[in-house]
């Protein structure tokens, strides 16, 4: 059911087809993310249309709420959310990080992720603050955490997180990993690696031992790479991973407390995973991001950055400085442009800046939904330039005309 070709490469660059149960995924591609079954703001048919190609869902949330033996008895994460496309799940990991080491140092999807690019995250000393008390505890067998919605207990282990993804159902499911935070040391992070690489062995056990069933047969796994910014542990968990049988890799955890250290990362890790797999970078989409992880290799990444700048009035404009359009600032009041000159998206092609302006500063819900619409779109649409520019052998071309400042019209490439 499974199979990844690579088709074109531009350099280290490389344009593919990821074919799943639930059809193809053209290659290097955005991953949406729906964390509770859903891309916060618009349905799976308005994701259709803006040619979003696969959506990743979170364990850890969608075990709290409304849980997996629910999902299961209605027919699957596919049809409960009526997504016809491939499905992703993470496996909570990152969720597990953000109770326990995320929180109290104040890193994570909320906090700043490189904390050296950050002002005002240390105190006088120049020791980073913080942030608060640690809601989980990890040892040997997983990970015990307490909700954030009801202050319940709750256990993770490597063999329950299979457990929960077989019943979800997606068409590719990761690991139980231990992320680790910018601010840990050598030592901490090298124990939770060597602990990741355990729980993967007994992840990948699980997974073959429930490989029986007509839906859990449909299934992908996918390894992940630790080792935060340390060249040895990084190279060192490419190489485990990688030496097992998993369907693809991902890259997770810690990538440095600057984005110079993550491009680090990508140069070390990168290398050592296998040609013919899928490589998926968790939790990066900055515009800037995705050339220096595409150049380097990476087929997929998610990040959940474009929906959520657009439910805070910032949409992406290739005009506007590091581009994000403020849309609530006073001087688009009156200004009858769509968002970007030449987008093609349901927004732009219907919408003034001034009228987003206007639902944004009368908070109506209509504001969230058009303005996500743009920004999917957006990327979605560079996606397409991306694959289109690695056929051609010009990728290099096209991250100049995207990072100079260039403004070119959003029109749609074909593809094959």
């Amino acid at each position: 059911m499974f199979q990844f070709e690579v088709m074109a490469r531009d350099g280290r660059a490389r344009t593919g087809r990821l074919i799943t149960p639930h059809g193809a995924i053209a290659t290097p591609a955005f991953v949406a993310v729906g964390t509770q079954a859903t891309v916060k703001a618009v349905s799976p048919e308005e994701l259709r249309e803006i040619g979003v190609q696969v959506i990743i869902a979170n364990t850890y949330h969608l075990h709290l709420q409304p849980g997996e033996d629910l999902i299961e008895e209605l027919g699957g994460l596919h049809r409960f959310m009526n997504w016809p496309g491939p499905l992703m799940t993470d496996s909570g990991g990152f969720q597990v990080f953000s109770l326990g080491a995320g929180k109290e140092h104040g890193v994570g999807k909320i906090a700043p992720i490189f904390p050296e690019e950050e002002a005002g995250l240390h105190d006088r000393g120049g020791h980073f603050k913080a942030r608060g008390t640690p809601l989980v505890r990890v040892d040997e067998e997983g990970v015990e955490f307490i909700s954030h919605l009801d202050g319940s207990r709750h256990r993770f282990t490597p063999e329950k997180v299979i457990q929960i993804e077989r019943k979800l159902g997606a068409d590719i499911i990761l690991v139980l990993d231990e992320c680790t935070s910018p601010l840990h040391d050598y030592a901490y992070t090298k124990e939770a690696m060597e602990r990741t690489h355990r729980w993967a062995v007994r992840a990948l056990e699980e997974f073959e031992r429930t490989a029986d069933g007509r839906r859990a047969s449909k299934q992908a796994l996918f390894g992940i790479v630790q080792g935060g910014a340390y060249r040895d542990l990084r190279e060192a968990s490419a190489r485990f991973i990688s030496s097992l049988e998993f369907q693809g890799f991902a890259i997770g955890g810690s990538l440095g407390k600057s984005k110079q250290e993550m491009l680090q990362v990508l140069e070390w890790t990168i290398p050592l995973l296998p040609e013919g797999k899928p490589r998926h970078l968790l939790g990066i989409g900055e515009i800037e991001d995705i050339f220096a992880a595409v150049e380097r290799g990476i087929d997929m990444f998610d990040c959940v950055a474009p929906t959520r700048m657009a439910r805070n009035g910032a949409l992406f404009s290739r005009e506007a400085e590091a581009f994000r359009l403020r849309i609530r600032n006073a001087h688009f009041k009156a200004d009858p442009r769509p968002v970007e000159e030449g987008c093609r998206c349901y927004t732009c092609r219907n919408y003034s800046r001034a009228y987003l302006r206007h639902l944004f500063e009368a908070k109506e819900l209509l504001a969230m939904r058009l303005a996500t619409i743009h920004n999917l779109f957006f990327l979605e649409e560079l996606m397409r330039q991306v694959r289109e520019a690695i056929r051609k052998g010009r990728l290099a071309e096209l991250r100049k005309e995207w990072l100079s400042g260039r403004t070119k019209p959003m029109l749609s490439s074909p593809e094959p």
